[in-house]
């Protein structure tokens, strides 16, 4: 399938300012992919179900599948690397598992082992290579939070910082590791989904908190936001609505200009449920989910369907302009972006 373009299905109305091109990579692998983690143009890290691990150093042409020993049969929701070494992952579920390798995957190490029945982590954020922070469903109505400031060798519960109480049925999706965004000195945000409906933010690491309603469709186990993006400490971005009626768009994307205080309605929503979004510019912007793949060029105002392939997550890299999405069944796109 490499080398193969898709052909993509563009809105009969409105003409791009740019062609957008999604190109097969990969498939075939028996995994759910939804972590990723996309260090430069050349080299990123997938991981999903089954226990697997992908890594490329080639911009996606070529894939090394990895599997942890000892821990083939996890569920990898979230994977954070800092370059073609180094790279630390998170299981959902019970037990929670979080592992770490420094030799290109080729050996992990747990960091981190909760055997708690209740025990659920849902996504990872870093601020640099040293600080990050994990966070997981409530436990008796506590949000789950664990930090390291040592590049994850060690992890301290900081559960306890956060001293709002989560709502009945409130918790988090781990659809794709990004219902939360670290940027800056220190900042976080959050979003929690289910009954209820939030966004949990702190300016200091973790160590204090504040909490904004977030008023995207919500009431039910599957609805919610299930990711989030920011472009600065101001303009932010949550997609979501009910995975299980992913072909439906009742108020499922919003839109904020103040850090998450408060949320509007784009003009003209995403076709679907979208488990996945990311600013490529300030302008430019992406989301994708199980019913298909939509792009804004106007800030997230107004949205176009590109494709109706199923995905679960993108990312761009950190540096360069490589952009990845990947789905079920091992599959890994490259969307190319070229202005006409």
């Amino acid at each position: 399938m490499r080398g193969l373009i898709f052909c993509l299905l563009f809105f009969p109305l409105f003409s791009f300012s740019q062609t957008y091109d999604l190109i097969p990579l990969t498939s075939g692998e028996n995994t759910s992919l939804r972590g990723m983690s996309i260090v430069s143009g050349q080299v990123a890290w997938v991981s999903g179900s089954n226990g697997h691990i992908g890594k490329t150093t080639d911009a996606g042409k070529t894939w090394e599948w990895i599997k942890p020993l000892g821990h083939e049969k996890l569920d990898f929701r979230d994977i954070e690397a800092f370059d073609a070494d180094r790279a630390i992952v998170v299981n959902a579920g019970s037990p929670a598992y979080i592992l770490q390798t420094i030799d290109g995957g080729k050996t992990w190490t747990e960091r981190y082992k909760n055997l708690d029945s209740a025990i659920f982590l849902d996504g990872m954020g870093f601020w640099n290579d040293q600080r990050g922070i994990v966070f997981g469903d409530p436990i008796n109505g506590k949000m789950q939070l664990l930090r390291t400031i040592d590049a994850g060798l060690s992890w301290s519960d900081i559960s306890g910082n956060l001293q709002a109480k989560m709502g009945v049925g409130e918790a988090a999706f781990a659809a794709s590791g990004t219902t939360i965004k670290t940027m800056g000195n220190g900042k976080v945000w959050i979003a929690t989904g289910g009954k209820v409906s939030n966004i949990y933010y702190s300016s200091n690491f973790g160590s204090t908190w504040q909490v904004f309603e977030c008023p995207i469709l919500q009431g039910e186990n599957s609805t919610g936001p299930f990711s989030m993006d920011f472009y600065d400490d101001d303009h932010g971005i949550v997609v979501g609505g009910d995975y299980l009626k992913d072909k439906e768009n009742e108020n499922n994307i919003l839109l904020t200009s103040n850090g998450g205080k408060t949320w509007i309605k784009p003009e003209k929503p995403v076709d679907g449920y979208r488990s996945g979004v990311v600013y490529i510019t300030e302008k430019t912007l992406v989301a994708t989910g199980s019913s298909g793949t939509d792009v804004s060029s106007d800030g997230g105002k107004n949205w176009y369907n590109i494709s109706v392939v199923s995905m679960n997550v993108i990312q761009k890299s950190k540096t360069g302009d490589l952009i990845l999405l990947a789905g079920n069944k091992g599959q890994i796109y490259r969307l190319t972006i070229t202005p006409k």
